[in-house]
């Protein structure tokens, strides 16, 4: 018999890890940041080289952006709307939890 660990045994490994839960959240919310300006990008026909000239940016941080490997501060992401003509908003929200 092999002592093979599956892929979702490994996964639950590395969630129950101290820090894993915020690390995996952080990345989700920079690959949606990234997701949603490409998609913003994409719709106005532009390169990421165009966009980067736009918000004074240069290509490769574009491109590290919209693949999610950075969360860019809130006045680059400012810049960032403002050269796709969109508004950038950004809310802290209460969750509502079950009583």
């Amino acid at each position: 018999m092999s002592d093979r660990t599956s892929w979702s045994e490994l996964r639950d490994k590395r969630m129950a890890e101290p820090g894993a839960a915020d690390a995996y959240r952080a990345a989700a919310i920079a690959y949606e940041l990234g997701r949603a300006v490409r998609e913003l990008r994409v719709e106005r026909g532009w390169s990421q080289r165009e966009l980067a000239e736009a918000a004074h940016m240069t290509q490769s941080a574009v491109a590290r952006f919209e693949a999610g490997g950075t969360v860019p501060s809130l006045p680059v992401l400012h810049r960032i709307a403002d050269a796709l003509d969109a508004e950038l908003t950004v809310a802290v929200t209460s969750r509502h939890h079950a009583a």
